[in-house]
């Protein structure tokens, strides 16, 4: 087997069997071709099937002088998982990477931003121009579901059931959730519909995707990464931050104000409540509060 026909498998496995979405598998492809070309770079003739640990060890070793512990961390894990596919599929009975050591990396935190931050950045959008009340209901609508960026430009007016308060997203995994919306996100986005998205022509194919550019196509990643960055500026705020900011804020938000954990995964679409424990990391008032409020000893 050559490396080309595996990745070529490996891909079509992530989305047929595991359902992952385009990027998550375009990443697991990445990580694979960065071995290749090492192999290619260093005249390494071996296949996928007989390559051994001491090759990936010196691989690992080559690249970890570029890269920090956390993204050495996900290549391993990367390519852990597409030998974990070869030996699924009995053209491997062993993985190279299983003798791997992951390397230490502290537990990161997210950025967020305050509510007053939040505020100031949504007004720097230039309400005078036709795509400022989109712009405008996209971070609205960022901040107030919690949504990844993948998840907002995916959304389609099918998607809204504002009569029951609720809005379905497919998230990771092409699964289902809904989360509530709030009345003042409802009614941005229904003067978006009404006012500004009925005079776009909109393209084929796309006639129910809510969020549209001029072209009448659905936005891209790097349009949304680019009104949150240029809003951003304009607010003068000095953090990085991204729209996956927007979706921390939203989380943080609502465990300082009391949500409960499993309310907060349910909505955020985390398949284990580990990763929405890191949440418990950023405020520690909150442990006390819940102390306080609950414990027969208080």
């Amino acid at each position: 087997m050559k490396w080309q026909q595996a990745i070529h498998d490996y891909k079509l496995h992530l989305k047929i069997e595991r359902g992952l979405s385009q990027n998550s598998i375009d990443s697991y492809a990445r990580d694979i071709k960065k071995l290749t070309l090492f192999l290619e770079g260093n005249s390494i003739l071996v296949s996928p099937i007989k390559i051994t640990n001491d090759t990936i060890q010196q691989f690992i070793y080559d690249v970890s002088k570029n890269i920090n512990a956390r993204t050495q961390a996900r290549l391993i894990s990367g390519l852990r998982s597409f030998f974990d596919y070869l030996i699924f599929e009995n053209y491997r009975t062993t993985n190279p990477t299983d003798l791997l050591e992951f390397p230490k990396i502290g537990r990161k935190l997210p950025d967020t931003l305050s509510i007053i931050d939040i505020d100031k950045i949504i007004s720097t959008i230039d309400l005078s121009k036709p795509q400022g009340e989109r712009n405008r209901t996209i971070l609205e609508t960022l901040y107030s579901c919690g949504l990844r960026v993948s998840e907002l430009i995916t959304l389609k007016i099918s998607d809204l059931f504002f009569d029951e308060g609720f809005i379905r997203v497919i998230g990771k995994g092409n699964k289902q959730r809904l989360i509530p919306i709030n009345l003042k996100t409802q009614k941005y986005i229904t003067f978006y519909i009404d006012d500004i998205r009925r005079h776009i022509k909109i393209q084929k194919g796309f006639e129910d995707t809510l969020f549209l550019n001029r072209r009448g196509k659905q936005l891209t990643r790097v349009m949304i990464f680019t009104i949150v960055k240029n809003a951003t500026i304009k607010a003068g705020i000095k953090k990085n931050i991204s729209p996956h900011t927007f979706r921390h804020s939203f989380a943080t938000h609502l465990l300082e104000n009391g949500a409960d954990l499993r309310s907060i995964q349910q909505m955020l679409g985390h398949e284990s409540i580990t990763t929405t424990e890191i949440y418990m990391h950023l405020d520690k008032s909150h442990l006390r509060n819940v102390m306080e409020q609950f414990h027969p000893r208080k």
